[in-house]
């Protein structure tokens, strides 16, 4: 079974039947598959506030068998927007296919310009000890909500949330529009790190810039307003480079959409963030326009969905074409040959961004429902040291070590020696990332899943 929900920009199109659908696998191998309303058709009606899902923005299945559901409450788009129902959160069972818990964001936890863009969930010790992050990409923002605690909190106003002034032009499809207003969007969780805390990754859309925080401060409330160093800038992808949407595989290799290239960019996270580390894994100027949202599943298969949105917003979708496709390949074959991959690369001893610590099976026992407000419950503060460093300057980029990358990026992570050893670079490639990138054509990708919308 494949989820996907459906949605345009902002908000749930009037006329569009469900909101979120599934794909039956075993009967749609090819084609133009028929889109089911998932859980049923009653869970998707819009303005039931307490029993459906209005407009399901984002979603993201949990390695506990939970699918989180990002309901806008929202109906129309732009000026004919309405918000029938507040934020919330929707989690199913995906072994019952039943909705286990409903949560609405606090008043607190939004602002009048809200717009909560994307979620990553962070699974920690067991199902329960579960947290969820979201960007509010519009009121510019992080909140978090602690399953456990049934209970959410945010961090606002850190200016790494907010869109950078000179990365508001955005060329897609032959359409040239201003996003200038853009901030925090796509998430992105590490593996476990040596003190079981991940780091999340995070983008504004209106930036080229990728920024990081560990968990070990989102998790903890009493940091909202006392954690602005803990944040980190890490450098540039280059020209043309704005994502909206982001994912990192167990091994450390961050897969990211290139909204401007019609592309699927990658990143190995034990190399500095910049753009000889960066390559492609494909690029389509059909098939990929706009490729909305990447995925990689249990079993290391990548997974994205391209939608052409620019031109259902800005200009007008031809009906007789295909609009929405799904595309599918495992990671290994999508990076092999690109400087992501280091299984040929890589000499001496294993590189540890890979390695996380070895988690015990998870019971399936979640936690009751809660109906009232738990007591006070207190997570645990690691004393925390702010440390700066020199910003890394060798002009030997054909041999960065890790321990140095772990310096450029300030985020203490687990370090080890050993050589990356890449092309050589005679010199700077002109147009950064979109000429040095190893470019990858449709062919690599499996047949895709196309959906024709009438």
């Amino acid at each position: 079974m494949l989820v996907i929900n459906s949605k345009s920009l902002f908000t749930c199109k009037e006329g569009i039947p469900a909101t979120l659908t599934y794909i039956n696998m075993d009967h749609s191998v090819t084609g133009s598959p028929e889109l089911i309303p998932y859980p049923d058709w009653r869970s998707n009606t819009a303005g039931d506030c307490a029993n459906s899902i209005t407009t399901a923005y984002r979603i993201k299945a949990d390695e506990c068998g939970r699918l989180w559901v990002l309901d806008t409450g929202t109906v129309g788009i732009g000026n004919t927007t309405t918000n029938p129902c507040p934020y919330a959160v929707n989690v199913f069972d995906l072994t019952t296919d039943t909705r286990i818990r409903r949560y609405e964001l606090r008043s607190e936890d939004t602002n009048a310009n809200t717009f909560i863009a994307n979620i990553a969930v962070d699974i920690g010790k067991n199902c329960d000890d579960a947290f969820a992050y979201f960007s509010d990409e519009l009121g510019y923002g992080l909140v978090v909500y602690s399953w456990e605690q049934n209970k959410s909190w945010r961090f606002s106003g850190h200016s790494y949330f907010f869109p950078d002034p000179l990365r508001g032009d955005f060329n897609v499809a032959g359409l040239n529009f201003q996003w200038g207003e853009e901030g925090i969007f796509g998430l992105a969780l590490t593996a476990p790190k040596s003190d079981g805390y991940r780091i999340l990754y995070f983008s504004p859309l209106a930036s080229h810039r990728q920024f990081a925080v560990s968990t070990r401060i989102l998790r903890d409330e009493s940091r909202v307003e006392d954690s602005y160093h803990d944040f980190v800038a890490l450098d540039e992808r280059g020209p043309n480079a704005h994502t909206t949407s982001r994912v990192m595989s167990e091994e450390g290799v961050e897969l990211f959409n290139l909204i401007d290239q019609n592309a699927v960019g990658c990143w190995h996270s034990s190399m500095p963030y910049s753009p000889q580390f960066h390559g492609i894994v494909d690029r389509d100027d059909v098939g990929l326009v706009f490729p909305a949202d990447v995925k990689i599943d249990e079993n290391n298969n990548v997974w994205v969905l391209s939608d052409r949105m620019p031109v259902f917003l800005l200009s007008e979708l031809d009906y007789d074409d295909i609009n929405f496709r799904i595309y599918t390949a495992p990671l290994n074959t999508l990076i092999e040959g690109t400087v992501c991959d280091q299984r040929s690369v890589v000499f001496g001893p294993p590189n540890t961004v890979g390695l996380h610590k070895p988690v015990a099976p998870y019971s399936r026992q979640y936690l009751p429902p809660i109906s009232h407000a738990p007591g006070n419950i207190h997570l645990p503060v690691v004393p925390h040291h702010q440390t700066y460093v020199t910003r890394y300057t060798s002009n030997n980029i054909n041999s960065p070590k890790n321990f140095v990358l772990q310096q450029q990026n300030a985020l203490g992570l687990e370090s080890t020696g050993g050589p990356h050893l890449f092309p050589p670079i005679v010199t700077q490639p002109p147009d950064g990332l979109k000429n040095y990138a190893t470019i990858r054509n449709s062919g690599w990708w499996r047949q895709p899943q196309q959906q024709q919308h009438h």
